[in-house]
């Protein structure tokens, strides 16, 4: 059995609830950056439903998931799939510049490192 792996949410947006969470840890990201997060999330609720979240994993990556009441028929969970692929694609260097940052500001992993590390 594996052990529950400590993630951090960054931002999600709840369609059933109409409201959108953005973690307060993260204020200090620029405000388009976080501009461009609730634009995501907002988006994605919007069309496909359920509940969208940004998340950290432990070594912060970072995972979009997506999820759904039992009792949400109208979710679309092909197009979830679809729709999280097209924004992981299409915003890469957003998601790899939020990496970089949770791991130097929030892990306070050296700089150098990092940057040996990716070449």
């Amino acid at each position: 059995m594996s052990e529950k792996q400590e993630k951090t949410v960054l931002c999600a947006a709840n369609a059933y609830e109409k409201k959108y969470y953005f973690n307060e840890q993260f204020n200090k990201l620029p405000q388009s950056i976080r501009d461009d997060l609730h634009i995501i999330c907002v988006l994605f609720t919007e069309e496909i439903g359920g509940v969208f979240s940004v998340v950290f994993d432990e070594n912060g990556n970072v995972e979009l998931e997506t999820d759904a009441a039992e009792e949400d028929i109208l979710y679309d969970e092909i197009g979830s799939g679809l729709l999280v692929n097209e924004v992981r694609r299409s915003r890469q260097e957003l998601f790899e510049a939020l990496k970089l940052y949770y791991r130097v500001f929030i892990l306070k992993e050296s700089v150098d490192e990092l940057l040996t590390e990716e070449e």
